[in-house]
């Protein structure tokens, strides 16, 4: 169906889990370029409803009651109201912002499973678990740790590595542990209800693959990777004690499994919306005129994709999804976002130290979005979009527009006069840049529109420098209040078009031109501002951002590191590093060497200065080793060199590479050695 024939929109945002605040990955995979879609749509006048809620039940909830010594309860209230408070600090136009928790969540999520039940769409299966005997339960997957089959990370979930990432179930993890007592499970076998998927699988495979070419292909692929290894029943219901109670005789004690809760809080979110605003909710789920499209991270797709979608198919009442545009992710200073340690940038924190300052990480997020591949946020390159773009590009712009027009026209709208073809050239490519983002936003491509609207105020800029206006005005004012007539509607325009991805200052400009009631099919008129109008004084829409606040933030995510690897060193469990591709793996030349002269290096205890036999060479090698071998002991060992590190001065010396040397528990070190009879030069593959 084509976008012509729909009346109205239902947009949904993933629902966040209300156990910890809202970091820069969720923003950026998630909450801004759905509400830069929502807010582009209602300027062209459409009906949309856009829906989200924090997601207060399973597994990841009761854990962080546990450790935090609080009931369920008393932890989703305290972080919904915190991320709920947050996305409205930080202009996250949500039509409702509602919570699995509500009275009409549990009674839809209720009814719907019920509804499935009594139509026979459900196959009730007994299996073994695990479970604990000491706490007398049995164990959700996140309750289950152990070693990973993988990477040998001992601390891995029972339904996920975070070291490795890969995807387990408990049954798999080497020495499993309960995180309730410590104690090992034991299997017993319980009762639960699965959904079978493996029935949708044809019809799952026509619609995604065949019917919505058009998806992105990182989603496609993600389904078309699950649909070829063959769907299989899924279990909609957990031994839980936290979570909306399975409503069906026989099935005391277990709850409504997270993932079949959660999507239907889109649903229960909308009732209640509607109810409030005096709308039907039905349409909005239910008629083929309205356009679905859910706004997720790739770790939801599988989700929003496939399971919830055979849901909707099982009761036969709703419309599916149009598109799921869904991002991949955003790393923090080229290393992944990490809640448990700490590694993120969390918005509460950042709506306090960057006082209005939301459209600037909005800005780069959506110039950083994670669209196609992970991407990665660095401070500098906070800095400097905003700074160079920002600042440079789209602030300097409309001052200089407002305050020539205080300066030459006393503060109004210029007489427009006969426009010369430098004129016409910068309102065709102004009107070319809305198209283009129209086209750009249509299609999900937040990055591209984005970039298209900064090139709008580019051309703003060139115009303004190529009719140099404040040389002029001293021969030909008539010349120059048609100059700044047109660069004030080129500035009323950018209110227009900016204020999906930048709405406070869209709104600071409007302010300023006093522009009212302006929607997006007004952008690129050229007479939106008329003439003898006054607008406002001249005031900055961004501030250049300063090194301090910058080294701030690093200062602080190095603080938060080294607590990370003291924390570490202390549990005596050194954590995986990042994953590396082959090809990375691959440029480290590792070779065998031998160490030919050894010395101590003067005014350091813990340097010791090598000549070593690589051979291609032989170079100076600086190690801090000192505490833990002699120079002496060293000399004629083999060892293992990483020979095409780039070489950086040590106490003065160059170092020309690095010995390779493992460390024990106790932090003692043992030469990582090939053996006497390994050739120099032999190469480690």
């Amino acid at each position: 169906m084509s976008d012509k024939n729909f009346k109205r929109y239902t947009i949904t945002s993933a629902l966040p889990y209300a156990n910890g605040p809202v970091h820069i990955g969720h923003l950026a995979g998630v909450y801004v370029p759905a509400d830069i879609y929502a807010r582009y749509l209602r300027l062209r006048g459409n009906d949309v409803a856009f829906i989200c809620g924090s997601d207060e039940h399973g597994v990841a909830i009761t854990l962080k009651a546990r450790k935090e010594g609080k009931t369920p309860q008393q932890v989703v209230d305290q972080y919904h109201e915190q991320i709920k408070t947050s996305f409205e600090k930080f202009g996250i136009s949500f039509d409702i912002y509602s919570r699995t928790t509500s009275k009409t969540h549990h009674e839809t999520a209720s009814e719907y499973f019920q509804k499935l039940y009594e139509n026979g769409k459900f196959l009730e299966q007994s299996s073994e678990q695990f479970f604990d005997p000491k706490e007398n339960q049995f164990l959700a997957d996140r309750y289950i740790k152990g070693t990973c089959p993988t990477c040998s990370f001992p601390e891995a979930y029972g339904d996920q590595c975070e070291s490795c990432g890969s995807t387990l179930s408990p049954s798999e993890l080497i020495n499993p542990k309960s995180m309730l007592s410590g104690e090992a499970p034991v299997l017993k076998a319980t009762k639960h209800w699965y959904f079978p998927l493996d029935q949708y699988e044809d019809w799952l495979r026509k619609w995604i693959l065949e019917d919505h070419k058009e998806w992105k292909p990182n989603v496609a692929g993600q389904c078309k990777s699950w649909l070829d290894g063959g769907l299989k029943p899924r279990p909609m219901t957990r031994d839980l004690d936290w979570g909306i109670p399975v409503p069906v005789e026989g099935a005391e004690g277990k709850v409504l499994y997270v993932w079949f809760d959660a999507p239907i809080g889109y649903i229960s979110a909308t009732k209640d919306w509607a109810a409030a605003t005096g709308k039907d909710w039905e349409p909005y789920w239910k008629s083929d005129d309205t356009k679905l499209v859910h706004f997720i991270g790739k770790d939801n797709i599988v989700f929003h994709c496939i399971i919830f979608p055979a849901l909707l198919k099982a009761d036969g009442g709703y419309i599916f999804p149009e598109n799921v545009p869904a991002n991949e992710f955003l790393n923090l200073e080229s290393n992944k976002i990490s809640t448990s340690r700490n590694w993120a940038v969390w918005l509460h924190e950042y709506l306090e130290e960057f006082p209005d300052k939301q459209d600037v990480l909005r800005y780069v997020l959506t110039a950083n979005a994670p669209e196609t591949k992970d991407n990665d946020f660095t401070w500098k390159d906070f800095q400097t979009r905003n700074n160079s773009e920002l600042v440079a590009i789209f602030g300097n712009f409309v001052n200089r527009a407002v305050v020539l027009t205080h300066k030459f026209f006393e503060g109004t709208v210029p007489m427009k006069n006969e426009l010369q073809p430098i004129d016409e050239a910068v309102l065709v490519d102004v009107k070319a840049g809305i198209k283009s983002i129209e086209a750009s936003l249509e299609q999900y491509k937040f990055r591209e529109a984005l970039s298209q609207l900064m090139d709008v105020a580019r051309s703003g800029n060139k115009y303004l420098a190529e009719t140099e206006p404040w040389k002029l005005i001293k021969e030909d004012k008539e010349r120059v209040a048609t100059i700044m007539n047109i660069a004030l509607q080129i500035s009323s325009t950018l209110s227009i078009i900016a204020e999906p991805f930048l709405p406070f200052t869209s709104g600071k400009l409007k302010e300023m031109l006093c522009l009212e009631n302006a929607d997006w099919k007004l952008a690129g008129e050229s007479d939106l501002l008329k003439e003898g109008q006054e607008i406002g004084k001249a005031a900055l829409l961004f501030e250049k951002i300063e090194d301090s606040a910058v080294e701030a933030q690093v200062q602080k995510l190095m603080d938060t590191k080294k607590a990370n690897e003291a924390e570490a060193e202390g549990s005596k469990v050194v954590p995986a590093k990042e994953v590396v591709n082959f090809e990375e793996f691959m440029k480290m030349d590792l070779r065998v060497g031998e160490i030919k002269t050894a010395e101590a290096v003067p005014k350091s205890n813990k340097l010791l200065k090598f000549t070593v036999d690589t051979g291609l060479d032989q170079r100076t090698i600086v190690s801090g080793i000192a505490k833990h071998f002699t120079a002496e002991e060293m000399i004629g060992k083999k060892v293992l060199v990483m020979s095409n590190l780039a070489p950086r001065k040590i106490m003065g010396i160059e170092s020309q590479g690095m010995l390779l040397f493992a460390e024990n528990e106790d932090g003692s070190l043992k030469a990582v050695s090939p053996g006497s009879d390994a050739q120099n030069g032999a190469t480690v593959a």
